[in-house]
């Protein structure tokens, strides 16, 4: 709220209508942003959301086609919204991510992975290359709304679910810690489309991953060659 408010002063004071002195949103201390709870899931636990979601509601091959697809590239929400049918590159097992920032990036796939997406399109979205890809079984594209629906659902099969407040980022969490634990700082901070220095501070420009290297990472998380990987030796 504080944000938005110096947001609103700095428009008025820009325009002429406020002189700078006059910003009172500038004398009011913005909270410190308290340390994230979320933490990467346990094997076990990831293995039951996924039971939940692969047999239970209304699409649960839409739900499990969801959580593949963030478990795979720890893509944010938005990303996966946005994702098109001409963002998947078949040939390369790549898909084109669109991210907050106006980021854009390519994030390596599985074969399967990329096979389902393919499907998913087809019998969905029919010819829209540039509409959504996620779609509904009537070719309604998916909101956010499908992810509230889909925690819900699993927090009432899995109480831990709905105490801590799993989510969805908590996917990107899981992937991205396993990625640094067995691949290091630099691919995590790749995998995770992470560009700007504040992320990491100058050193990052010094130790930026490449996208064979983020794909050699996606195939030993999901036990798949990877194209990249094979035309890279």
């Amino acid at each position: 709220m504080i944000a938005a408010l110096r947001c609103i002063y700095q428009h008025a004071i820009a325009d002429g209508f406020l002189p700078e002195s006059a910003n009172p949103a500038i004398r009011v201390p913005k909270p410190r942003r308290l340390a994230s709870t979320r933490r990467a899931l346990t094997d076990a636990q990831l293995s039951q959301v996924s039971a939940i979601a692969s047999t239970t509601g209304n699409d649960p091959e839409l739900d499990t086609l969801l959580l593949r697809l963030h478990v795979e590239t720890a893509c944010r929400r938005g990303g996966a919204l946005a994702l098109r049918p001409i963002d998947l590159d078949v040939e390369q097992c790549l898909i084109r991510l669109r991210e907050k920032g106006e980021t854009v990036r390519w994030q390596p796939v599985s074969p399967t992975l990329m096979q389902n997406l393919v499907e998913h399109g087809q019998q969905r979205g029919g010819e829209d290359r540039r509409g959504q890809l996620l779609r509904y079984r009537t070719g309604k594209p998916i909101t956010r709304r499908r992810y509230d629906y889909l925690w819900e659902r699993v927090g009432k099969h899995l109480p831990w679910v709905a105490i801590q407040g799993i989510s969805t980022h908590w996917l990107r969490h899981t992937t991205l810690t396993w990625v640094e634990r067995n691949f290091g700082y630099a691919i995590a901070r790749a995998f995770a489309g992470h560009t700007g220095r504040n992320d990491a501070g100058s050193t990052s420009t010094y130790v930026r991953a490449d996208i064979h290297e983020v794909a050699t990472a996606t195939a030993a998380l999901t036990g798949e060659n990877h194209p990249l990987v094979e035309t890279s030796h």
